[in-house]
């Protein structure tokens, strides 16, 4: 890979916007709702199908960092478990939800610019990321947190 060429940014819309250094990915309203459903699904805090109320209160959280009017008892539960889901920037699930939004994105933008490959590890029976480029070595990623604990449960 020419390491001289810019990267580009993901784009899928433009109702939300994370940056993180050079990087802007933008997002439609459908694309973000269902990659923060998916990362609270994949920090144990949701199980799926959440309803669309519930929904609305998972995207108020990413993006605010808070939910001050809850539309459903999910919203309800992240204001009562507060004191438990902030802690240090890095370790609270607003940082989590964005960063696993975030990472999801740019894993996706390198598939799409041929710099990674989806592969199926039969080891594992999940889905990974692959390096053509580098003998098909897989990528790993950082481990992420478990909000079981505290999740929401209706």
């Amino acid at each position: 890979m020419d390491y001289t060429t810019k990267r580009g940014n993901y784009e899928s819309g433009s109702d939300y916007v994370l940056e993180y250094g050079e990087l802007r990915f933008t997002f439609n309203e459908r694309d973000f709702t269902e990659r923060v459903e998916q990362a609270a699904i994949k920090l144990g805090f949701v199980s799926a199908p959440l309803t669309d109320e519930e929904r609305e209160d998972l995207v108020n959280l990413a993006v605010n960092g808070e939910v001050s009017d809850p539309a459903s008892g999910l919203g309800q539960h992240i204001n009562a478990a507060w004191g438990e889901l902030v802690g240090p920037s890095e370790r609270s699930l607003v940082h989590w939800l964005r960063r696993l939004v975030f990472r999801g994105a740019w894993l996706d933008q390198r598939v799409k610019e041929g710099e990674l490959e989806i592969v199926f590890d039969d080891r594992s029976q999940t889905f990974g990321y692959a390096q053509p480029d580098r003998d098909w070595e897989l990528v790993e990623l950082s481990p992420e947190p478990s909000w079981a604990k505290v999740a929401y449960r209706r």
